[in-house]
């Protein structure tokens, strides 16, 4: 393990002192809650026994024995998405698990997970950056029954994690370990699903081709194999200390992956206030693991999301972290891996190569992590570069390899993809917003032309059909943020972008929504804030207006008169409605919630 590296030791220590206070009051609480708690000991007979009403008999016995763990399993599971279909049989599993060392586990709760391929481009994806509050609101609720010595968490996706993350450091006392499911089994190359897809936006297959290629890339249960925020997820979880080493991508049918949860649920046992090694997550989540999460996720060129969701996990234990912090980092961090759409692997490509282990080796390595940082499992996280393998019927760990067996998917310090990380902040007159880089080519990186703007992304289609697009282009989509819409992903606007780059047009987005993990070669300026409909300069941009999207400098520029531009009306926004698909239950939501570098949270405040 390297020497730290100076610039993340200046960015943690920074975000140690930004955060005294805070976090302060957070581990204050966290003990008030742990002393507090009403043990089950005493417990009236009543609660207790509405606690275990539905437990068979072992279960029950266990639970009248004080000193054995009772864990709470909070569930993602539903069946029509398919990395969490998997989910259906392990409560069972971790039951039988925890009955094998003298314990319990109950299910607390099931959270909401919605699939943003499913809603993209729908009325639904309106609610799904909102749904992670409410995922976080719900597991805190699966636990206020306070009958659990610790947590298991299942879940996977998009919001999903943030947002059980986030709830479960509302019980921060508690002991906690995700258990992942894994991904399918790689299908259709993503690279050739993207020509496809082209090729139906240029009108030149029908629609069946393109349901077919869809269906060969998303073909059974499993995670979708592509590096978006779902796998940034995990990768992100392993970083924090929070899930077993290695185990993030762990196909569904391998039979290493029921071991695994049978290790984690033991795990678990291990490290709960009834023994000798207690480890509360809030304790583990601290600003040395916020930035190792940060670091893996710049290193493996993830998710933007994860530019709100590291912020509002951090803010949910104590700890303010911004955008500078992440820019920063990036500025420093070696881009190790290229996975779909920053290479042509996907995630079993990534996991063969060595995964997470030896990505974590490498970083260690160069004093890019902190390997002393707290975890759920090992002594610290220089642990964290082994790997687990089966020996007959039981889980053993090994080293990773020191150095990745595809150097083309993943690669060691001294031969990086990039020497910066996939993430950069953009900041000028126009507000402040991230760009991924890590799939934009040198040459696109740079776009200075005139602005084309829109106030929805169902707005391109027509203009490019029409040919008005065959030119250079800075295409503005406004009133897209948390407050006007709640943030929804526009990714419909993806193939069409891509389509005028490759005819040789220099073409850039600039918006307030959001792009995701799922970001590609087009670059694209997002969760612009202020947002439009908070006051953003984004309102008053007008056809014709020359913006300058440089991820070189990271500047995000208004190229004209900037009094004038001030002097302008704004646009005003659009009806939306906001209603149909559950959209005007969630307006209370949109009224409270904080702006994209805020975490875009609404259970921290507005702006």
């Amino acid at each position: 393990m390297g020497q730290l590296n100076i610039t993340v030791a200046e960015v943690t220590q920074r975000i140690i002192e930004r955060s005294s206070s805070l976090r302060a009051d957070y581990l204050r609480q966290l003990k008030e809650d742990h002393s507090n708690r009403p043990e089950r000991g005493k417990l009236s007979c009543g609660n207790l026994a509405h606690g275990f009403a539905a437990c068979g008999k072992e279960d029950k016995d266990s639970l009248r024995l004080m000193e054995a763990s009772n864990i709470a399993i909070v569930t993602a599971y539903n069946d029509m998405l398919s990395a969490h279909q998997p989910y259906a049989v392990y409560p069972d599993k971790i039951k039988q698990a925890m009955r094998e060392i003298g314990s319990t586990a109950q299910v607390a709760g099931g959270v909401p997970a919605m699939c943003d391929g499913v809603t993209q481009g729908q009325d639904g994806m309106e609610l799904s950056l909102l749904s992670r509050d409410l995922i976080a609101q719900c597991t805190a609720m699966s636990l206020s029954h306070q009958m659990f010595d610790g947590v298991l968490a299942l879940g996977i996706c998009d919001k999903i994690v943030p947002g059980l993350l986030m709830g479960v450091l509302s019980f921060g006392y508690l002991p906690a370990l995700f258990i992942p499911a894994g991904p399918m089994e790689s299908g259709l190359p993503n690279k050739e699903k993207q020509r496809i897809r082209q090729l139906f936006a240029e009108g030149k297959i029908g629609r069946e081709e393109l349901l077919q290629a869809e269906s060969d890339s998303y073909h059974s249960a499993g995670t979708c194999t592509f590096y978006g925020t779902a796998n940034s997820n995990q990768v992100v979880l392993e970083a924090l200390g929070l899930q077993l080493p290695g185990s993030s991508f762990v196909n569904p049918e391998n039979p290493l992956r029921d071991k695994l949860t049978t290790e984690a649920s033991h795990q678990l046992a291990r490290i709960t206030a009834l023994g000798n090694d207690y480890r509360p997550v809030g304790e583990i989540v601290d600003a040395r693991a916020m930035v190792n999460g940060t670091v893996a996720l710049l290193a493996s060129g993830g998710s933007t999301n994860h530019t709100m969701h590291l912020v509002a996990i951090a803010r949910a234990a104590g700890i303010v972290m911004n955008w500078d912090d992440i820019s920063e980092l990036s500025s420093v961090v070696p881009l190790l891996a290229k996975v779909y759409p920053n290479g042509h692997a996907d995630v079993n490509h990534f996991h063969a190569a060595g995964g997470t282990s030896a990505m974590f080796r490498q970083l260690l390595k160069g004093g890019f992590m902190h390997g002393d940082a707290k975890t759920s499992w090992g002594e610290n996280f220089a642990d964290f570069t082994q790997e687990s393998f089966l020996d007959g019927d039981k889980v053993v760990w090994r080293e990773s390899p020191e150095v990745p067996l595809d150097l083309e998917v993943l690669t060691t310090l001294d031969k990086p993809f990039s020497p910066e990380g996939g993430l950069r902040l953009l900041a000028g007159n126009l507000g402040r917003g991230v760009i991924k880089v890590s799939a934009v080519a040198p040459e696109h990186r740079i776009v200075e032309a005139p602005a084309v703007v829109i106030d929805g992304q169902d707005q391109l289609a027509g203009l490019f059909e029409s040919g008005q697009l065959n030119k250079d282009c800075v295409v503005v989509v406004r009133y897209q943020g948390p407050v006007a819409l709640g943030m929804p992903e526009l990714h419909k606007l993806t193939p069409m972008l891509g389509i005028l780059q490759d005819k040789g047009y220099k073409v850039a987005l600039v918006t307030d929504g959001r792009m995701s993990g799922a970001s590609g070669k087009v670059p694209a300026a997002i969760h612009l804030v202020p947002e439009a409909a908070k006051g953003g300069i984004l309102a008053k941009i007008v056809d014709g207006d020359i913006i300058r999207v440089d991820a070189i400098t990271g500047d995000l520029l208004f190229m004209g008169d900037m009094q004038e531009l001030e002097a302008r009306e704004a646009a005003a926004q659009p009806d939306a409605g906001q209603r149909g698909c559950g959209r005007e239950y969630f307006a209370v939501n949109r009224d409270n919630i904080s702006n994209a570098e805020q975490g875009a949270s609404y259970l921290f405040g507005g702006e």
